[in-house]
């Protein structure tokens, strides 16, 4: 991934990834109104438990998106969740998506999280490529519904 880098997104750069997230959305099958999406990445990209790391191409041309966020709990203290990863169709299979869930790591480890977790949210879709990624980026089946990896 030399020639991308992955960074905190800007406020400035709102519509930039609701586009981003507009598409994944639609091809994961999710019916969030955009105008939803678009509110909720306004407080999303100024919150301080919140991570919305974008990834950008030599031209700094943004790419890609994770979105993580902090949540606490009796068992496991603090839990980040890697809620929302995207990566644009034609930028693919070229590490970009590893890139961003480094980072979405690092900034769990750096809130103190001791686990990052992710749920794989089929939406009627086939999915099962998405397990061996995961298990290749370090994620663990848990085996609850839907099914969480951490």
């Amino acid at each position: 991934m030399s020639a991308h880098k992955v960074r905190r997104g800007r406020p400035a750069e709102l519509m930039t990834v609701l586009d981003l997230a507009t598409a994944f959305y639609a091809e994961d099958g999710f019916t969030t109104p955009v105008s939803e999406l678009r509110d909720n990445l306004v407080v999303l990209l100024d919150s301080e438990n919140a991570r919305v790391a974008v990834a950008c191409g030599p031209n700094d041309e943004i790419v890609g998106f994770a979105i993580t966020t902090l949540s606490f709990g009796l068992e496991d203290g603090c839990v980040a969740e890697l809620e929302d990863l995207y990566v644009r169709p034609t930028n693919r299979r070229s590490g970009i998506a590893g890139a961003l869930i480094d980072d979405s790591a690092k900034w769990a480890a750096s809130r103190g999280c001791r686990r990052l977790e992710l749920v794989v949210a089929p939406n009627g879709n086939d999915v099962a490529h998405l397990f061996g990624f995961y298990a290749r980026q370090g994620f663990v089946d848990e085996g609850c519904p839907p099914t969480c990896l951490g």
